[in-house]
């Protein structure tokens, strides 16, 4: 039974306007880099940095990391040529704003359409308004259906604490519905969860249990604003030694011949169901992924 995962424990964002943190891109321990296009850059400053983000995609040395370029959106000046150059500069994935219905993920997919983007280009979606967190099931369908280009979803939620007026609180009880709406959305169509950005770059305590919460609710790894806090979300993100050596003795016990053909088995004193294997084959794919990203 084999699994192939891409780790996604640690995304960080990097502005797109500012050349050296691009090249320090190059070297840091980030599963993930997003070389960001929209919030971080300035309106005078967008069309340089879409330039240099391009350029520095089709210059490549990001080694086993993988390379997102977030645009702009659509509605703005910039939205049609950001989409364009990044589908010629072919990053890993091209991550699309505010996404709050089906029909956004669909224009991007016909705009791709008529640009020859290769189709290992995925497409990452921002989950960051309240129509988002009511659409989420059905926007992942869409995504997946139509082309099967979108891959994951990043929650915004700095964004939606921004529409909703949600406050954020230490367990971020404000927030669970949503968090947890967006996973069960993603899951049921094979996409990836990316968790919202922590902005207290000097609370890592803090920092470390949010990213323990996110994980805890199934997502896959947390989008990040400092490299401070890659460290951290990349140990919370991957599976512990003992988890993983757990999972191995199920995988094994089910591997014997005189389990192979059963749905239940008891191991450790306890009873283990052929479900308990599938979990338990996802963990060791993820910690062999880390495992041969690290080398």
């Amino acid at each position: 039974m084999t699994t192939t995962i891409r780790p996604r424990r640690s995304v960080l964002y990097m502005p797109g306007s500012n050349a050296r943190a691009i090249d320090k891109a190059r070297s840091l321990e980030a599963d993930a880099v997003i070389l960001d296009l929209e919030d971080s850059v300035a309106p005078d400053s967008k069309e340089a940095a879409r330039r240099q983000v391009t350029e520095a995609v089709r210059a490549g040395g990001f080694g086993r990391r993988e390379v997102v370029i977030r645009v702009n959106g659509p509605e703005t000046p910039w939205g049609k040529d950001d989409l364009h150059a990044a589908a010629e500069a072919a990053p890993d994935a091209i991550l699309l704003p505010k996404v709050s219905v089906p029909d956004h993920v669909a224009a991007a997919e016909l705009a791709l359409s008529t640009t020859r983007i290769p189709d290992r280009v995925r497409l990452w979606a921002m989950i960051e308004t309240p129509l988002a967190i009511f659409n989420a099931l059905a926007i992942a369908a869409a995504g997946r259906h139509v082309t099967g280009r979108l891959s994951c979803f990043v929650l915004g939620t700095n964004d939606l604490a921004k529409e909703t007026r949600a406050r954020f609180v230490p367990g971020r009880w404000t927030m669970l519905p949503w968090l947890t709406t967006v996973v069960a959305a993603a899951r049921a169509h094979g996409i990836d969860v990316l968790d919202g950005v922590f902005n207290d770059l000097g609370d890592e305590a803090a920092f470390r249990a949010e990213c323990e919460q996110g994980r805890d609710l199934g997502m896959d790894g947390k989008t990040l604003i400092h490299p401070s806090q890659i460290g951290p979300a990349n140990a919370v993100f991957a599976p512990a030694p003992a988890e993983v050596e757990a999972a191995r003795r199920v995988i094994a016990a089910f591997d014997l011949p005189e389990n192979r053909d059963r749905g239940v088995i008891s191991l450790d004193g306890r009873m283990v169901e052929r479900l308990h294997a599938d979990m338990a084959a996802r963990t060791v794919a993820l910690a062999d992924a880390i495992g041969g990203s690290a080398e």
